[in-house]
């Protein structure tokens, strides 16, 4: 009697399984259509459920645009900065937390659940006259601070759970085998929090790279624009909306984060404590 509930059981999940894929997967799969076809196919009925008007005319327009190459350097440096920054700092803040006891340690902890609950956007303006008293309005720098408070305490909190799963005996496992505590930590806990790393560094990625209202904000001049702010203006420079032209941008911009996913998703899916168990 439990077999034929267990198949059931299975195939149901197979299919909820699907049916969540498929949701998640067909948005970017219309995107991607919508970016072949040209502009008088996009809003055709019946719609065009695969590109069969194909067309790279919509990419050569967005690729020859002046502000683009402009918008992906300042879009990869300020991501590049706020991912190194915010790993150093809270991997040592999670460090601190978990392995350390000290008087404030539970108030720093309830204080970084504080601060994920109040909305970035409150702080706008007292964020822009910070920025603009250091003399940091459009400047990579300036940019770069603002997103680097915006990820920490989800990153910290992330971090935390990750270091206080890795038993600390095994750090002392290695002390007692001739490691020194440093060596120890950088031996035997370091590897194995590589995981935890890289999950929060695509968050930190994917929240830089796709920010909008605090880059609208503080990067006002062209030349400091990012890409999600030289969407929009690409977008305002078409006059009428171009949908097909649009999808195609939102593509490229697309393309970097998925190129990234790529690279370090073999390390997000290896086991936590993989190498607790190696000889």
């Amino acid at each position: 009697m439990n077999r034929p509930r267990r198949l059931v059981s299975r195939i149901f999940l197979n299919i909820a399984a699907i049916v969540v894929i498929v949701c998640s997967l067909f948005p970017v799969y219309w995107m991607v259509n919508t970016s072949l076809l040209p502009a008088s196919a996009v809003r055709s009925t019946p719609p065009h459920w695969w590109p069969d008007l194909f067309t790279l005319k919509n990419y050569q327009e967005a690729l020859t645009d002046q502000g683009l190459i402009t918008a992906l350097l300042n879009s990869m440096a300020v991501t590049s900065i706020t991912v190194v920054a915010a790993l150093i700092f809270a991997f040592l803040a999670a460090i601190a937390v978990s392995r350390y006891r000290f008087r404030s340690r539970s108030l720093f902890i309830i204080v970084i659940l504080v601060i994920q609950m109040i909305p970035a956007e409150a702080m706008i303006v007292s964020v822009f006259r910070v920025l603009d008293g250091w003399y940091l309005i459009n400047t990579i720098i300036g940019l770069s601070f603002v997103y680097i408070a915006m990820v920490l305490p989800f990153t910290i909190w992330t971090l935390r759970g990750f270091v206080a799963g890795v038993p600390a005996d095994l750090e002392e496992a290695a002390m007692i085998d001739g490691c020194s505590r440093a060596g120890a930590f950088w031996r035997i806990t370091f590897p194995l929090l590589a995981p935890g790393l890289i999950a929060t560094g695509v968050f930190a990625f994917i929240q830089a790279w796709n920010e909008f209202v605090f880059a609208l904000v503080i990067m006002t001049r062209p030349e400091s624009m990012t890409l999600p702010i030289w969407l929009r203006a690409f977008v305002q420079a078409t006059k009428a909306t171009d949908w097909a032209l649009v999808m195609a941008a939102s593509t490229i911009m697309a393309v970097p984060v998925i190129v990234f996913f790529l690279f370090v998703q073999h390390r997000m899916s290896s086991g936590l404590v993989a190498g607790a168990v190696k000889g």
